[in-house]
């Protein structure tokens, strides 16, 4: 790793992270569970957080990502309490050139079905990403891979379109990074979960032993685990969801779960923070919400009977003048999300605010006299109708208190009708890329801690939102920053970004914000969960 690479990496201040954990409870911070031995009882860890496919090239959640962070092996992957990219099954990884990144496997993997892991399964599975290249996965990570070479059977080599990309190591950790079995998965197509865990597909720190989709999945500790993360602390953990955090914050209260996390409620947070058996802790974060506007679909989108891109621009802009995000923080999530005012949030490298100077009042609230004039100025002069879609359980439940509000915020004074729906994510994610909502909630929580994860995946040309959104400047941009080893002029040109796409206003970023995790008092490593990585590792808990 670059001296360059270290300290852009270090220079990021992360946002906050609370973690909520009852008294007494807190395991070793940061740190390596492999010289642990495991516990001898399991650990059940409660969430919300749906899986959409245990495959990686048909996933791009925090849900899905989550359980395969405990199954997939990583060419590179991140110790405890760092972001840094390391060697995980890989024994040596680097750039041999400016636009070749060489890998150089560790000998004697094996996935748990006895199938031999060598570079075959890398190269497959990365040029299965590309291949499949589907709607919902993570496929536009891999914007900059030309091509892949297996040279041996343990050596990889990544040939790259531009050189010197300040990415490309973090990338192999984060949702396109996981390794799949070439004699198992499909090279054309998204494999289904069942045949995935009866061809046992495992090499990761984990298996599974029994599944239940979105309802109770067991892990068991993988014998043959040979990388970074070492032996997990715990022999068996089990996944437990929820539909509803109340139900996952009672659990918890019970001891009925071990640890919860993602996601509870504000309401909830709040709650807990007043027990006096409940401590607050803070860690690192980085996750938004925002709002897509689909350029086809949107008021005066180009598929519209009415087309026109001034107005559809003017409803965008005075969507933008009216959202008070401020009263959403505070009303809503307590203070546990904070507004934003760009697509990079606050502390990390680059980040500005130029949605608060160019929309509202100008210094970051709301104005109906500057959202009239936009539209006024743009020929619109009746109330523009809004269909506006949310999802009420991804994201937690104070998802449809953020909407309402954001619907009386964008309906004072008469500018706007809006038409709120709702949908559950299964559906949700799917129909989202299929031009089914004209504008709708997302949340991001990043792959790993550098700003470029906020810009390729949304304002690319092959980005994940399929929006519709194109500006080839931007597009330009996006390229030279990511393979910019100078940080002052990459700075400058993330800046220069987040202007553009303000201007253009693809999407409308609302919140930064937090995770939330609560554990019992008898387990241990939670702090550890929770790292700049952005990674829940299973294998850290204990008791």
């Amino acid at each position: 790793m670059s001296q360059t690479r270290l300290a852009v990496r270090s220079a990021i201040a992360l946002a906050g992270v609370t973690l909520l954990t009852l008294t007494a409870c807190t395991g070793p911070s940061g740190g390596s569970s492999s010289n642990s031995s495991a516990s001898s009882g399991p650990i059940t860890v409660g969430t919300t957080d749906k899986v959409t496919f245990l495959d990686p090239a048909g996933s791009y959640d925090n849900g899905s990502f989550m359980v395969m962070n405990q199954i997939y092996p990583f060419l590179l992957n991140s110790k405890p309490g760092s972001a840094e990219p390391q060697p995980d099954i890989a024994e040596s990884a680097s750039f041999t050139t400016p636009t070749e990144y060489t890998v150089k496997l560790k000998s004697g993997l094996k996935w748990a079905n006895g199938d031999t892991l060598d570079s075959a399964d890398v190269k497959f599975s990365f040029d299965r990403q590309v291949k499949i290249n589907d709607p919902n996965g993570p496929a536009s990570l891999l914007d900059n891979l030309a091509s892949v070479d297996a040279k041996d059977a343990t050596t990889v080599v990544f040939h790259l379109k531009k050189g010197n990309d300040q990415t490309f190591p973090q990338v192999l950790t984060g949702p396109v990074g996981p390794i799949v079995d070439h004699n198992v998965f499909p090279a054309d197509k998204v494999m289904n979960d069942e045949d995935i865990i009866s061809k046992k597909a495992f090499a990761g720190p984990y298996t599974i032993s029994s599944y239940q989709k979105n309802q109770l999945v067991s892990f068991k500790a993988n014998p043959d685990y040979k990388g970074l993360l070492g032996k997990p602390a715990t022999d068996t953990v089990n996944l437990k969801y929820y539909s509803d955090s109340n139900n996952l914050k009672l659990d918890v209260q019970q001891g009925n779960i071990d640890v919860a996390w993602r996601s509870l409620a504000a309401t909830d947070v709040d709650s807990l923070a007043k027990d006096n058996k409940v401590t607050i802790h803070k860690g690192p974060g980085g996750e938004m919400r925002y709002i897509v506007f689909n350029f086809d679909t949107m008021p005066f989108g180009a598929k519209t009977p009415q087309a026109d891109p001034a107005k559809s621009l003017a409803v965008r802009q005075a969507m933008a003048d009216l959202v008070d995000r401020d009263a959403i923080a505070s009303q809503v999530y307590k203070g546990t999300y904070s507004p934003l005012y760009s697509y990079v949030p606050d502390g990390f490298l680059g980040a500005t605010t130029p949605l608060k100077s160019m929309y509202g009042d100008g210094n970051g609230k709301p104005s109906a006299d500057k959202a009239k004039k936009a539209l006024t100025d743009a020929g619109i002069t009746s109330p523009v109708t809004l269909n506006l879609q949310y999802n009420p359980d991804h994201y937690g439940k104070s998802s449809g208190d953020e909407y309402a509000l954001v619907k009386q915020q964008l309906e004072a004074g008469g500018l706007f009708k809006v038409n709120l729906q709702s949908t559950e994510w299964v559906t949700y994610s799917k129909d989202r890329t299929k031009d089914v909502y004209p504008m709708y909630q997302l949340g991001w929580f990043p792959d790993f801690s550098d700003p470029d994860n906020y810009l390729t995946p949304f304002f690319t040309e092959n980005n994940f939102l399929k929006n519709h959104y194109s500006n080839t400047a931007v597009q330009d941009l996006i390229s030279k920053e990511a393979t910019n080893p100078d940080k002052s002029s990459r700075s400058q040109q993330l800046g220069q970004i987040q202007e553009d796409v303000a201007k253009d206003l693809s999407t409308l970023p609302l919140l930064q914000g937090s995770q939330v995790a609560v554990s019992g008092t008898s387990v241990k490593g939670v702090d550890s969960t929770l790292d700049p990585s952005f990674k829940f590792r299973l294998g850290v808990l204990s008791k």
